[in-house]
């Protein structure tokens, strides 16, 4: 079952008098995998949440499925809500249930299965996520990447068309944070799901989804396929995706003026600004797991990014030319390999 495109227009969230957010105009493409990334503090899980209806904008609309569920009934949101797997950070587990019995909890509550069906069902997903042989472990019992795992194979359990994982690297280390993101890359190969994912971590943020947003004083900054945000001079989205100081973003989110030319002078010096290592071009994205389907989303994505280079910098569409052509040139040598066959001899090996 494929995944459905959430479209959200002119979406404006407050709590009292603070603003968190405002005007928010994105659609996820159906089917890809997409990341809103942003400061700590600029309201990620906030929009994670408006999206599933637990927490209410006061302006724009939310359309999924053709439905705007700012305007819709309890009852219809319900159904919505159905199209729904959440991955929380802390992986939201029943702390007295134990894997086996988390992992069953959606199907228990929302279908009629047999407990023969709901166990084969369980025992599919933690296979997923590599988890089989811990049915009976308590979530005290096991480590954060283990609770995340096993909160993803929960959120699987209904065979959802959208995915949402807020913060997937909270509290794993980088290795556990690839096996997670590997995950999700596998699970939108296998199910053309529509994924988001709300986070800060840069390398994944690199290397994962098909869409990369970017939310900052209060604002969507940009929202576009990856070829694009890679190669954006913007300067809140370049300072993020390199991790360094030199930008808009401070300690309290926004620098002044004084505070930024300061800092540029401090690296004129020869000061280190931090930061990660500096990459030619686009960096690779990372690909579903060989034996796994095509994922259908990368060509989705790229045939858009090709309509669009004409009206890109000439430095982002060189770029972006250039990791095209890479990419055509290694599955043609893929291709090749696979159909190129050896004829076996019965003659002897010349020697000399």
């Amino acid at each position: 079952m494929a995944g459905v495109e959430v479209s959200v227009e002119g979406l404006t969230k407050s709590f009292g008098s603070q603003n968190i957010w405002q005007d928010v105009t994105l659609t996820l493409p159906a089917g890809e995998v997409s990341a809103l990334l942003g400061p700590s503090g600029t309201g990620k899980s906030v929009f994670l949440k408006s999206l599933i209806g637990l927490l209410r904008p006061e302006q724009g609309s939310i359309i999924i499925d053709g439905t705007n569920i700012l305007e819709c009934s309890s009852k219809e949101l319900y159904e919505i809500r159905k199209l729904f797997g959440v991955l929380f950070q802390d992986g939201a587990l029943f702390g007295s249930m134990n894997l086996y019995d988390n992992v069953a909890f959606p199907l228990r509550e929302h279908t009629k299965k047999s407990e023969t069906e709901i166990r084969n069902i369980v025992l599919e997903k933690m296979e997923l996520v590599g988890l089989l042989g811990a049915e009976e472990k308590l979530p005290g019992e096991i480590s954060g990447g283990m609770r995340k795992r096993a909160g993803l194979a929960r959120a699987l359990v209904l065979d959802p068309q959208i995915i949402l994982v807020d913060e997937p690297d909270s509290g794993l280390d980088p290795v556990r944070t690839t096996y997670i993101s590997q995950t999700l890359i596998d699970i939108n190969a296998e199910i053309d799901a529509t994924i988001l994912i709300v986070s800060h971590n840069i390398n994944l943020a690199r290397t994962v989804p098909d869409n990369i947003g970017m939310l900052f004083r209060r604002k969507l900054v940009m929202f576009g396929p990856r070829e694009v945000l890679l190669t954006s001079n913007e300067p809140v989205v370049e300072q993020f995706l390199n991790g360094t100081m030199i930008g808009p973003i401070g300690m309290s989110e926004e620098k002044d003026e004084a505070q930024m030319a300061a800092e540029q002078a401090m690296v004129d010096a020869g000061h280190h600004a931090g930061g990660v290592e500096s990459v030619e071009g686009i960096i690779p994205q990372m690909k579903a797991t060989p034996g796994m389907p095509v994922r259908q989303a990368v060509a989705r994505r790229q045939e858009r990014v090709r309509h669009i280079l004409h009206t890109l910098p000439e430095s982002a569409r060189i770029a972006i030319e250039e990791s095209f052509a890479d990419i055509d040139m290694a599955e043609s040598f893929t291709d090749n390999l696979e159909t190129v066959s050896f004829e076996r001899s019965d003659e002897p090996l010349e020697t000399v």
